[in-house]
């Protein structure tokens, strides 16, 4: 098979197996830190890996995404302060856990949780995005078309509270990607006269101002101070008895389906995964009453979902060419850097390629299960005297010199800095910068994709009633985004009736 292949691949490459092995690494510690995101730390290793072998690359960004949201637990089980968002639910058991002396069991079950999880999801990707891509590779521009502007009203419409702000923050990303010459034309537009724009604006630098520069701004002023009360003493020695792994075992596998399917879906993710998990493990369990007050099973269930989410979200982009999360489109960027065309072709075009990330991901599973079951409880000890003095400025001069190697021109660092603040403002306001993300690297292709349909057709925009998957695909965004709006009226209406006393 395939994946055996793979595997036999990166296990035989040092240059892969140690990539593998230091996005590991990165990716606890960076997802343990409490108020460093993950996609931030991603885009900022971006530029590093222009000169990296392209699946060196792929499997560092790749493993460091799923150990990061591994990471996200620790911080969360020991500081009551989540790593990541998806690590939120975590909190609620986690921490009293803690408290209660149980930090290393809860750490422990957080390990097993989220690599059983990301292995199951793992295996839906493996096996799920040949087949799909396999179904695709028949379409045509009018149903890639169809396919993006699902993707852009599916994702401006879940990601954020706000429907509208949104779709407005996808509507930007569209926009800012049209900037530069007209594929058809070849003259210039939106560049206002900037002959440094005639081409577009670079990938690595607006990457790198939208996560990283606005992820420092928006930290500057915090501070994350741990609460240390019986913090990892460990006392029962990370001990998790057989009844406690009897209740958690079937939680792990029904959540790990839960957020594989969650995974799938654009624009959802791991932090609705460990809510939904949560939530609904918490509906069924035998004694709900505990929950909350340090249920190991409430370990278990948001972090094996969260994990599974990983896989699932590469589907939509390995199979459709469209990124399912915020990760998938850093990781599209580093595709199309390297010159590796995604969708539906790359099980023909790439085909090893593929299936030795895939087996890099297993691996990776495998490392941060080792790393976190032995070592969760140092890490944990060892981030808390990271203090933001010393973090934050390292990184904004990382930030600077990767805005600058990747074109060597000072304009990209204009622009990193311009797009730190817009990244700033937009989370200030709710304005979902992963679906401007996302819409920014579809746009070109969405752009392209409509003009062919229009040029192989006399038929103008009904092209589309021609082809009945395109309308599917269609109709399926807008009864999202009708789900979404009537969601969100109901819930304002709600909010404003009264309350009889």
């Amino acid at each position: 098979m395939d994946i055996f292949y793979g595997l036999a691949t990166v296990l035989t490459s040092l240059d892969t197996l140690g990539f593998v092995a230091l996005g590991v690494v990165v990716g606890v510690l960076v997802g343990a830190m409490p108020g460093m995101s993950i996609a931030a730390v991603i885009a900022l290793m971006v530029p590093m890996t222009l000169y990296m072998s392209p699946i060196a690359a792929l499997s560092f960004l790749y493993v460091l995404g799923k150990s990061g949201r591994y990471g996200g637990s620790i911080a969360a089980i020991l500081f009551n302060t989540p790593g990541t968002a998806a690590a939120a639910a975590t909190m609620n058991d986690g921490y009293p856990l803690t408290l209660q002396g149980r930090s290393k069991a809860a750490l422990r079950m957080s390990t097993a949780a989220s690599a059983i999880g990301d292995f199951i999801g793992d295996m839906l990707l493996i096996f799920g995005a040949a087949y799909i891509a396999s179904f695709t590779e028949k379409f045509g521009p009018a149903e890639f078309f169809a396919i993006y502007m699902m993707a852009f009203i599916v994702i401006g419409s879940v990601v954020s509270d706000s429907v509208a702000k949104g779709l407005i923050a996808a509507v930007f990303g569209v926009l800012v990607s049209l900037v530069g010459t007209d594929p058809i034309s070849g003259y210039d537009r939106l560049t206002f006269g900037w002959l440094e724009l005639s081409s577009g604006f670079s990938l690595i630098p607006l990457l790198v101002g939208i996560f990283v520069i606005a992820e420092l701004f928006d930290q500057v002023g915090k501070t994350y101070e741990p609460v240390v009360e019986g913090m990892g003493d460990g006392s029962d020695g990370g001990a998790i008895t057989r009844e406690e792994w009897r209740l958690s075992l079937p939680v792990i596998f029904r959540s790990s389906i839960l957020g594989s399917i969650i995974g799938i879906l654009p624009g959802l993710g791991s932090a609705v995964a460990c809510f939904a998990a949560y939530g609904e493990e918490k509906r069924r369990a035998k004694r709900p009453e505990l929950w909350g007050k340090g249920a190991i099973e409430g370990v278990a269930a948001p972090e094996a979902a969260n994990n599974a989410v990983s896989g699932p979200s590469m589907i939509p982009l390995l199979a459709l060419g469209i990124p399912g999360s915020t990760v998938a489109a850093l990781l599209m960027g580093v595709f199309l850097i390297h010159g590796i065309q995604i969708g539906p072709t790359i099980f023909t075009t790439s085909r090893e390629l593929v299936f030795q990330l895939f087996a890099a991901g297993l691996l990776g599973i495998l490392g941060y299960f080792v790393l976190g079951y032995y070592l969760g409880p140092i890490f944990g000890k060892y981030i808390t005297r990271l203090g933001n003095q010393y973090i934050y400025p390292f990184i904004f001069a990382t930030a600077l010199i990767a805005a600058y190697s990747s074109s060597m021109s000072f304009f990209d660092v204009y622009v990193m800095l311009a797009f730190g603040v817009i990244g700033y403002f937009m989370r200030r306001f709710g304005f979902p910068t992963s679906a401007f993300i996302i819409a920014f690297v579809l746009g070109r292709g969405a752009e392209e994709s409509l003009r062919q349909a229009m040029l192989l057709s006399n038929d103008g925009i009904l092209v589309f009633l021609d082809h009945p998957v395109a309308m599917v695909f269609i109709l399926i965004g807008l009864a999202v985004l009708t789900s979404r709006i009537v969601s969100s009226l109901r819930h304002r209406a709600g909010r404003r009736a009264p309350v009889n006393s």
